[in-house]
């Protein structure tokens, strides 16, 4: 279609509850059929309603999709000499559409009241809508002046030529032949490791040496969710069945996780990397609160509920610093209520256009699988006591993964890859929100990190410890990171960005600063909350 589009017009498709996106200088609407067989689930595309999603479109889609995209063209927008001026998604002001369940028709629902954050006002945090559930369907959606983006410092030709630079970039890279998987000199040697860690586990259990067993059975969990990781990107084969059934043989068979779960969660993060209110894998409360944003007793629009800040909370966030690497050793336990819960929620929705019905199937069959011949692992230990001991010593040795994922959160405090590289990677970065105005590139480099690993330890991080990169191109093969990055260094250096890196001892300090920081709000909201209490009892009395 050749229809062009004004800013007002499409506006107003917004308010009406159309979902459309651009994309260059086209606009794409996406139909509700789509956005519930999406495969990269529905916030993906939410997300970016009303934005430019060009450059995240790109680098989560290969060129034979990207090709297809024509059929949801509508024609194309009008732009200022630099690009597309955004809009706010109605989804970041805790506006969705549900269906009505009297006539079927999708109307909006307000789940969430937006608050600006007291320093940024770029920025906006979702809390809990206190209106009853019938004002919610009645109040008749966001207004005009709502989807207005918030003031913001950044300028918008700026970010557009960072955005073009960027697009030559990806050209860089594809031309370079690094979305080439190295099956032999790159997967070769994991295939080995692999084979080593499950053989020594197998024969140290044969001997009665289950401390041993235990621990190579962890080691070769640790080992094999990077690989998950590579096929849930579809970074292996770079075709989505293939790929998939992969990573359920890994993920679900071997491990007792879901990789529908992971994908699902990882690709919001991906998109809004450290947003308090969006990106699941910052939300951890009540445990622990990476910024003081989330004393607001935040709502999540990923896991659809209220992280409460209450005192029980503001109790445990207080020693986060203390507790972290507690916290840590039990994430595996962790990962299966999230793995488990995604199943069940999505028991009965809806068709996806990758996998069907048979995904699903498939994990939970994978899922009982592993519990029955782990299950006979536990019971042939010969007591409860030494089962116990093998269960906490296996899932003891993948701690090292989830404190990689913590690592890499790290950047400025103005600011769950697989736990541990999330840590490292993003704990410590920026948690602000910069507005739809910000860049994709822009975005990665500012709330992510890379964690400095000479080549012969990259094994122990599984090669993800160059975060930036794969936040950048998250479809890149994980053995072609360190060639690309050499790029992604020189791009930043010519748009006057930040690349963040460093080693993972002063990784580990940058995260428990940042945690202690928050801790220390948090006791000293505790104990003036405690001292208003008996305030308010001697009155009383």
């Amino acid at each position: 279609m050749d229809r062009l589009w004004s800013r007002r017009e499409v506006a107003d498709r917004i308010l009406a509850g159309d979902t459309l996106v651009v994309y260059g200088s086209r606009l794409l609407r996406i139909p509700q059929a789509w956005l519930n067989a999406h495969p990269g689930g529905s916030l993906a595309i939410l997300h970016f309603v009303g934005r430019d999603a060009s450059d995240e479109i790109d680098a989560y889609h290969s060129q034979d999709t990207t090709r297809k995209i024509n059929m949801f063209c509508v024609g194309t927008v009008e732009t200022l000499p630099y690009g597309w001026e955004p809009f706010q998604p109605p989804v970041m002001l805790g506006w969705t559409r549900k269906q009505a369940s009297d006539d079927g028709s999708f109307t909006w629902h307000r789940e969430a009241t937006a608050i600006p954050a007291s320093n940024i006002p770029s920025e906006n945090l979702l809390v809990p809508d206190q209106t009853s559930a019938a004002n919610r369907h009645q109040s008749g959606g966001p207004s005009l002046s709502d989807l207005a983006p918030p003031p913001s410092n950044l300028s918008l030709e700026v970010q557009a030529q960072h955005s073009a630079a960027y697009k030559r970039l990806h050209e860089r890279i594809i031309k370079a032949g690094l979305y080439k998987t190295r099956y032999l000199s790159g997967y070769g040697p994991e295939i080995a490791r692999y084979l080593f860690l499950a053989f020594s586990s197998a024969y140290a259990y044969s001997n009665n040496w289950l401390i041993t067993s235990a621990a190579c059975l962890g080691f070769l969990w640790h080992q094999l969710v990077f690989t998950v990781h590579d096929l849930g990107h579809m970074g292996v084969t770079h075709e989505w069945n293939t790929d998939r059934l992969l990573a359920i043989f890994l993920a679900d068979f071997i491990g007792g996780l879901s990789v529908g779960w992971w994908v699902d969660n990882h690709n919001v993060h991906h998109l809004v990397t450290n947003h308090p209110s969006h990106d699941p894998d910052i939300e951890h409360m009540p445990f622990m609160a990476i910024s003081t944003a989330f004393f607001n007793s935040l709502w999540s629009t990923y896991y659809k509920r209220t992280m409460t800040f209450d005192r029980f909370s503001a109790f445990l966030v207080s020693l986060q610093h203390k507790l972290f690497y507690v916290l840590l050793a039990f994430g595996r336990f962790n990962l299966y209520v999230n793995a488990y819960g995604f199943l069940l929620r999505t028991a009965f929705d809806h068709r996806k256009a990758k996998g069907g019905r048979w995904s699903w199937w498939l994990e939970v069959v994978g899922v009982v699988f592993f519990w029955c011949w782990f299950g006979a692992l536990l019971r042939g230990c010969g007591s409860w006591k030494m089962a116990l001991t093998y269960l906490f010593t296996s899932h003891l040795a993948t701690s090292p993964l989830h404190l990689q994922a913590r690592l890499y959160f790290n950047h400025t405090f103005t600011s769950q890859h697989y736990c541990s590289q999330i840590v490292l990677s993003h704990f410590s970065m920026s948690t602000d929100d910069l507005g739809p105005t910000e860049s994709f590139p822009h975005r990665q480099l500012r709330t992510t990190t890379d964690v400095i690993c000479p080549p012969y330890l990259a094994f122990l991080h599984g090669g993800l410890h160059l975060q930036v990169t794969h936040h950048l191109f998250p479809r890149l093969p994980r053995h072609n990171l360190r060639e690309a990055s050499l790029l992604v260094k020189q791009f930043a250096r010519e748009q006057e960005l930040s690349y963040a890196e460093f080693g993972f001892v002063r990784g580990n300090r940058a995260v428990l600063g940042v945690l202690k920081a928050v801790a220390e709000q948090a006791r000293i909201l505790g104990t003036v909350a405690e001292n208003q209490i008996q305030e308010a009892m001697k009155k009383v009395l």
